[in-house]
């Protein structure tokens, strides 16, 4: 950058408005898929966690083990068997991430249900199932969405050291940014990811809401 070079170059920006909107549309395709691959495997492992209480701490030790493994060294791992710029070398490792949260949060919600709750549910025959479905997961809702928002915006900001092997979304901009010396791409990138994650987030929150409306009832109702 030259000593006349502007910080923010908006020419650039509305000049690659189309490029910067594949890069992001990229970018949040690698971080939600992970979550949605996490939530799938979360809520079966956390019902059998609940149902079986000695199977959560194997289950939380190895999520949280995989989690402390650093995300560019588990990419590295993965490229033998998924290739150097397949999405899987990502999209595995950010699933295996979302566990440390998901699952927890899955068992915190189910065990949220109180025995009187489970038992007018049996009372009123509900089986096993009908139970599990219709009463226990509703109420898990909002804690399991807790869960969610964080595996999602942690995803969002770990696919950008994916660009370290050739696949990271807007983290293109970061590598790109600092090798031309062009800050501009660096702040973009920063910008684009925040508000991803936001956005993200406000859509979960709706869709707790959506999910939830009980809950709104009875807020209006106090």
């Amino acid at each position: 950058m030259s000593g006349g070079e502007p910080l923010i170059r908006w020419d650039w920006i509305g000049s690659h408005a189309g490029y910067l909107a594949g890069l992001a549309g990229r970018h949040l395709y690698l971080s939600l898929i992970p979550v949605v691959f996490g939530l799938i495997v979360s809520v079966p492992l956390g019902i059998a966690c609940t149902r079986w209480r000695w199977v959560y701490p194997p289950v939380l030790t190895s999520a949280n083990v995989l989690y402390s493994i650093p995300s560019l060294a588990l990419f590295l791992l993965f490229i033998p068997y998924t290739g150097l710029f397949s999405d899987l070398t990502l999209i595995i490792p950010l699933t295996l991430y979302t566990l440390s949260v998901l699952v927890p949060n899955v068992v915190d919600g189910l065990r949220q249900v109180s025995a009187p709750v489970s038992q007018a549910a049996t009372a009123m025959g509900f089986g096993r199932l009908r139970q599990l479905l219709q009463v226990e997961l509703p109420i898990a809702v909002p804690v399991v969405i807790a869960g969610v928002r964080i595996a999602t915006v942690s995803s969002i900001s770990l696919v950008s050291v994916g660009q370290l092997i050739g696949n990271g979304g807007l983290g293109v901009l970061f590598t790109d940014g600092q090798q031309r010396i062009f800050p501009t791409e660096v702040i973009v990138g920063i910008a684009l990811t925040v508000v991803l994650a936001f956005a993200a987030d406000a859509v979960l929150v709706t869709v707790q809401r959506l999910l939830t409306p009980w809950a709104r009832t009875g807020r209006a109702a106090a």
